[in-house]
């Protein structure tokens, strides 16, 4: 498909009917104030004029064009008080009347990424923004968070994260607001990076706290760390949380660990090959966290994925929804990561509720035990080529997953695509791509179709209906 050079205004909207259990705030109704509609990532909304009777007489009823064909659009597009906000790939940020679609304000960001390690190969992306407080709030390709005025587009402020010519690193990913606080997080997972969280207060734009996914000397885990690898430990959470008012924690997805397909240097005991690899390799990387949203302190965490070896990180949305489970309403949080293992987790305390495979391929292990431990890891050997299905391309990636509260399913885009993958054994360098090991992607043998869109039942685990497509 060729670029996408225009916003139409066609949006599907789910019948509403009555719910089963889950916060109320979890569906939209006029807006559609978040990235995940709401801060609980159901990307629900309750409205009801579309339904299934009428969705096919829908029509465009306007069209704008952004002049940015780069990367097409990768955004949601946030619905306040009747304007809507929508930024492109390259930073270009509009304000439209949502209702005609006439041009409000329009807003350009210039960035060089001149000097930055790795830079050159990198496609150029934004994939969403933040709306808070009459500001508009975004992460940039340099790697600064800008605010700027709703009303007009004017700049308010402009900081920092963190110096990309150093840590290769950028902001891709919508931030997450959250009270007086907007926070962010960074690509560069699979880069010689040390991955973070950071939070800003939305009015000024003064640092609030940042939180370091690999510990240092000192923190709790850092024993999960071989000597000085920690340094270069990756696990950047590189999409968007959750945020649950009512317990006050963040929840925030982390990515693989540096480097991604070769462990010897980062894992303790690797040497004599006694490594446990059953629980916490690695801390934090490839794990669910839940963050005090005030201190931004760990309160807890689950690795989903420990001494990840294949690029499937677990950066991905975290899905919160109140469900009974053997007779007892739970917290819930709902977590795929790119392998398409999907984890349900209770989001007060971290306790592992359950998990189920989505993928219809899948060899990297040959399976998963009932208290979520994998069995028979199939890793990559250096030198060696080896096929591994899903591919690094993940049966899930950045694309979300939606929840409703009328059916009680998850509603999921995934993938059916495989990868040979070599590993190397390099050393690392500060702020350059840090992978050792390359791939290339394949087609799974004796299928017609490749992607399918499923819907799966969180609590027991089962698929209760799949579309297949090309």
């Amino acid at each position: 498909m060729g670029p996408m050079r225009f916003v139409i205004s066609l949006i599907l909207i789910a019948t509403a009917s009555a719910q089963i259990g889950g916060p109320t705030n979890g569906a939209t109704q006029a807006d559609w104030p978040h990235y995940g509609g709401t801060q609980l990532s159901w990307r629900y909304s309750s409205l009801d004029q579309i339904n299934s009777g009428n969705v096919k007489n829908l029509a465009p009823a306007w069209i704008f064009q952004t002049g940015d064909y780069a990367e097409n659009l990768q955004s949601t597009p946030i619905v306040v008080d009747g304007t809507m906000y929508l930024i492109t790939p390259r930073a270009r940020v509009f304000a439209l009347d949502a209702a005609t679609g006439r041009l409000i304000w329009q807003y350009a960001y210039s960035a060089s990424r001149a000097g930055i390690p790795g830079s050159e190969g990198n496609f150029v992306q934004n994939r969403g923004l933040a709306v808070s407080n009459g500001m508009v709030l975004f992460g940039t390709v340099d790697n600064h968070v800008v605010a700027l005025d709703g009303k007009t587009g004017r700049e308010a402020w402009k900081v920092a994260v963190d110096d990309p010519r150093q840590c290769g690193c950028n902001i891709g990913a919508a931030p997450l607001v959250v009270k007086d606080k907007v926070i962010v997080g960074g690509n560069n997972g699979d880069g010689a990076h040390r991955g973070y969280l950071t939070a800003f207060y939305v009015k000024t734009g003064r640092l609030a706290w940042r939180w370091y996914v690999v510990p240092g000397p000192g923190e709790k885990g850092h024993e999960t760390w071989k000597g000085d690898s920690w340094k270069f430990g990756g696990g950047a959470p590189w999409l968007t949380g959750s945020f649950d008012p009512d317990l006050n924690l963040v929840y925030w997805g982390t990515g693989n660990a540096g480097s991604d397909f070769y462990d010897h240097a980062r894992v303790p005991g690797t040497d004599k090959g006694a490594t446990d690899k059953s629980r916490d390799v690695n801390l934090y990387t490839a794990s669910v966290v839940a963050l005090d949203a005030d201190s931004g302190k760990l309160r807890w965490h689950y690795q989903e994925l420990p001494d990840d070896v294949w690029d499937f990180d677990s950066s991905y949305e975290s899905i919160l929804i109140d469900r009974e489970i053997k007779g007892r309403m739970r917290k819930l949080l709902v977590h795929m990561n790119k392998s398409g293992l999907t984890f349900v987790l209770d989001r007060a305390t971290g306790e592992f509720l359950g998990v189920f495979s989505v993928p219809e391929l899948q060899d990297w292990i040959t399976g998963i035990t009932e208290d979520g431990k994998l069995v028979g890891r199939r890793e990559p050997e250096p030198g060696k080529m080896l096929n591994y299905c899903p591919s690094v391309g993940g049966a899930k990636s950045w694309n979300s997953m939606a929840y409703s509260p009328r059916t009680g399913f998850l509603y999921m885009p995934l993938n059916e695509l495989c990868n040979n993958l070599t590993a190397t054994s390099e050393e690392g360098k500060e702020g350059n791509p840090f992978m050792n090991g390359g791939f290339e992607l394949t087609l799974p043998p004796n299928r017609t179709t490749y992607s399918h869109l499923d819907a799966w039942d969180p609590v027991t685990g089962k698929r209760m209906w799949s579309y297949p497509y090309k």
